[in-house]
């Protein structure tokens, strides 16, 4: 009897760490099959890129939007790329949202951060062109859509106090100082708080 138990505790648990190795090995076949197609994915927005410098706008729209459509997590130089040719196509609100997020991610250490800006200078005051005229918009594709890549960093300074952790009230006879409800105490959002930031979901501490 003894005997017996043994081996089926034994049978057991080799069909346990078989279903475990399966698992893990499962595991590590999605992993492989998600980096193939960001891969892949990263080589369209590459190509688009390419098109946007031809002057090929909607061809390189085309691509971008397919990225971003497909792609699980926004890398910070797309947000750049959809931004410069959001702003060659007159999608200027588009153009300025997407600017605004690769400046929020990236700051002035980002590769792109002096031509973002001047960028955005542009599409703010073509935008206020086109407010005035009224004309009608495009279809606008908000980065509060998606779900942006903040980097290895893993965090961003805090878009509603630029990282000053204070908000600042100017009243009639006295500024008002108040703690920024939203970061933490050096002035950082997490990559998951700041996405749920943009998107209005993020709940005051």
């Amino acid at each position: 009897m003894f005997n017996r138990l043994a081996i089926i505790c034994i049978l057991s648990g080799g069909v346990l760490k078989v279903a475990a190795q399966d698992r893990t090995l499962a595991e590590e076949y999605r992993i492989q099959q998600e980096q193939r197609k960001r891969t892949e994915l990263l080589r369209v927005m590459d190509s688009a890129v390419v098109l946007m410098d031809d002057g090929r706008y909607e061809a390189a729209d085309q691509k971008l939007i397919y990225v971003l459509n497909n792609i699980k997590s926004i890398p910070s130089d797309l947000t750049f790329y959809f931004g410069k040719n959001s702003f060659y196509l007159n999608k200027f609100k588009q153009g300025i949202d997407w600017l605004n997020k690769y400046i929020q991610l990236k700051g002035p250490s980002g590769q792109f951060y002096a031509e973002a800006v001047s960028l955005l200078r542009k599409a703010e005051t073509e935008f206020v062109k086109e407010q005035t005229r009224n004309t009608a918009k495009a279809k606008e594709v908000l980065s509060s859509e998606y779900e942006i890549d903040c980097g290895p960093a893993g965090k961003v300074t805090c878009p509603v106090c630029k990282g000053s952790t204070v908000l600042i009230r100017k009243g009639a006879f006295e500024n008002q100082y108040k703690t920024c409800p939203y970061c933490d105490k050096h002035g950082f959002l997490t990559c998951a708080e700041y996405n749920l930031l943009i998107k209005g979901q993020l709940e005051p501490k």
